[in-house]
């Protein structure tokens, strides 16, 4: 599980942004406050910070024409098995999502990086 570098989301292929889109929406989920060594960081923040990310990647989705599913576009949806997060801030998420590129400050040189490296691993190069 891995949140990729937000700089690469528009760059990664089909397969590394669904995939980020399916990871995305089981931390949203029941995977909220789950630890895993990759992803551990997100906990730390309020979870509008990850929504305003998952609004990033829709985003990029919807613009290469893929089918997102419009619930997951509510902020306050966590899947079908989870009730609503009535706490979620929308205003908050919207800022996060307009004003702060990237969004987590986990997001830095060294994990673009990492993030790139991995890609390589998987025979990805991606150009920035």
């Amino acid at each position: 599980m891995r949140l990729w570098h937000q700089s690469l989301i528009p760059k990664l292929p089909r397969q590394q942004i669904l995939g980020l889109h399916r990871e995305i929406c089981a931390l949203r989920g029941n995977g909220w406050g789950k630890k895993h060594s990759t992803v551990d960081y997100v906990f730390i923040h309020p979870m509008e910070w990850l929504v305003a990310y998952h609004v990033v990647v829709m985003d990029q989705m919807t613009n290469r024409g893929y089918n997102v599913d419009k619930k997951w576009f509510d902020v306050l949806y966590r899947g079908k098995s989870c009730e609503r997060n009535s706490n979620i801030n929308l205003n908050l998420v919207v800022q996060l999502r307009y004003t702060m590129n990237p969004i987590y400050p986990e997001h830095n040189d060294a994990y673009l990086q990492e993030c790139i490296d991995n890609l390589k691993n998987k025979n990805i190069t991606i150009e920035l």
